[in-house]
């Protein structure tokens, strides 16, 4: 136990209280032999392929190309195929004393999947849980398995002929399960927010005691006491591993797309932000900067070249295609009046598809514009009047470092994107300082370390900074309850009691 005394932030916002604070014990995890008699009971469990410690799998589940945080090898990877298979997990790991940590698609980018870097653990992979249970199209919402695609569930609903998709649009491959857990969201957002919004209705989840439930009926409000669907959301199985969950879904309505070029950013952010107080139909609004649309003229996929200046692409979208051509002549009005120019409206579907495609290629543009490299993806989220001042800070920096990046935003809602591009180890480790700057700078402007990416390892260690140590203690509160073996995801999340002490001071 440590005392420690009241805090207040600038602004005069209290954050703690004076009195004892509880360090949080370690885990203590089963002996070898434990873990031995664990991994032998899985396997009889689960033969033949829905078990394995092969290295391969091992190395695939441990370690990721999409990253750079530390790799740490799971002990066995286990292949669930119900809600029942996962109990008979929890119940082994408990037995045994062995953490447990949930995988499906491994999208994720700061190492929300890894093994405990010590003692490994069970890999619980419910890629094989992605079946889709339950369609309610009269209702608006779907049933699915965890390891469900959001892209797989909107082309089966394409595929029977149901006008209704599920809007929110990560990384192409996630699951619904995961996306839940790192309450992730993507380019939609501007219209339909995130993962951690009303797009959830219900999850089935397994606890650390091996006991489901499942957080709320199928009805589209309820007022039965706090909402414990949120208390999953975001936590990264680090309290239960989903198993199945009911999503909301919404009309499929017509689209269009728009580029426009501005002379900088601040003129960009302040254009979009009275378009967005117009109250037209804008789905996505998505900033790429000169060094991205250099890329994109360089190695993207449409056949037209853009001039290379901070460009903001828009998705209308409206019940008519008479309301998107009234949407994008108010648009085209208002980024004018911000030294917007070449406005350009996609004269057909076909080019609207061609002119989005440039946007979701961005990456492997900007990779293809350094051969060899690779590419540390991170992102911060701000105020939208604070995106500019976030914007030229960083730029100014990376640009003073020498370290070739390039920016992408979800400038709607003022989520900030960049890639860092590195070769060498010296290099990667230029690109973790400037990542950490740029965190801090977003802290600094009132926002948070991560818009849409989750915490897992990599950004852990901001959460008190951010959060203020009282908030940060109930959610440890709420760990120690629900999983008082500290089995379930350990060392994902929750910062370290040295991470509290360093960066919760001021």
């Amino acid at each position: 136990m440590s005392y420690y005394t009241r805090f207040i932030r600038p602004g005069g916002q209290c954050i703690r209280l004076g009195g004892y604070r509880r360090k949080s014990p370690s885990p203590k995890f089963g002996t070898r032999q434990d873990f031995e008699n664990g991994i032998r009971e899985l396997k009889g469990l689960f033969p033949g392929d829905l078990s394995s410690t092969s290295n391969e799998e091992l190395e695939t589940h441990g370690f990721s190309g999409t990253d750079y945080h530390p790799g740490a090898l799971h002990s066995i990877i286990v292949y669930p195929q119900s809600t029942e298979d996962v109990v008979k997990i929890v119940k082994v790991a408990t037995k045994y004393r062995i953490p447990v940590i949930p995988y499906s698609a491994a999208t994720s980018l700061e190492g929300q999947t890894r093994g405990h870097p010590t003692v490994g653990g069970i890999c619980v992979d419910i890629s094989h849980m992605d079946k889709i249970l339950e369609i309610h199209a009269d209702d608006g919402d779907l049933v699915c398995q965890a390891g469900a695609g959001w892209m797989d569930i909107n082309e089966t609903l394409k595929e029977k002929g149901i006008p209704l998709f599920f809007p929110i649009d990560p990384a192409p491959t996630a699951t619904i399960g995961g996306m839940l857990s790192t309450g992730c969201s993507g380019t939609n957002a501007v219209r339909y927010g995130t993962a951690r919004g009303e797009w959830i209705l219900n999850a089935t989840v397994v606890l650390p005691s091996g006991e489901v439930i499942k957080t709320r009926q199928r009805a589209r409000k309820s007022s039965t006491g706090f909402d414990t669907t949120k208390l999953f959301i975001g936590a990264e199985g680090t309290l239960g591993i989903i198993t199945e969950v009911t999503i909301k879904l919404t009309p499929v309505l017509p689209t269009t797309v728009a580029v426009v070029h501005f002379p900088d950013v601040h003129k960009a952010t302040e254009a979009v932000i009275e378009v967005l107080n117009k109250g037209v139909g804008i789905q996505c609004v998505e900033l790429m900067d000169d060094q991205m649309m250099s890329a994109t003229n360089k190695y993207g996929q449409a056949s037209r070249k853009w001039p290379e200046k901070d460009t903001i692409y828009f998705k209308f979208q409206g019940p008519t295609k008479a309301s998107l051509a009234e949407t994008a002549k108010i648009a085209k009005s208002v980024v004018e009046k911000y030294g917007g120019t070449g406005f350009t409206l996609a004269k057909d579907d076909k080019e609207a598809a061609e002119l989005w495609t440039d946007r979701k290629n961005a990456l492997y543009a900007g990779l293809a514009m350094y051969p060899g490299a690779k590419a540390w993806s991170t992102d911060v989220c701000v105020p939208l009047t604070k995106l500019p001042d976030l914007v030229y800070q960083t730029k100014r920096d990376l640009e003073e470092i020498g370290i070739p990046y390039n920016v992408l935003g979800h400038v709607g809602d003022g989520n900030f994107h960049t890639g860092l591009f590195f070769k060498t180890e010296e290099e990667k480790e230029i690109v973790r300082q400037a990542t950490h700057r740029m965190v801090k700078r977003a802290i600094a402007l009132d926002g948070t370390c991560t818009g849409e990416h989750g915490v897992g390892i990599g950004k852990k260690k901001y959460l008190v900074e951010e959060l203020g140590e009282g908030t940060v203690q109930l959610m440890k509160s709420l760990k120690r309850t629900i999983d008082p073996l500290g089995l379930f995801n350990p060392g994902k999340l929750y910062p370290d009691e040295t991470d509290d002490e360093v960066e919760g001071k001021v």
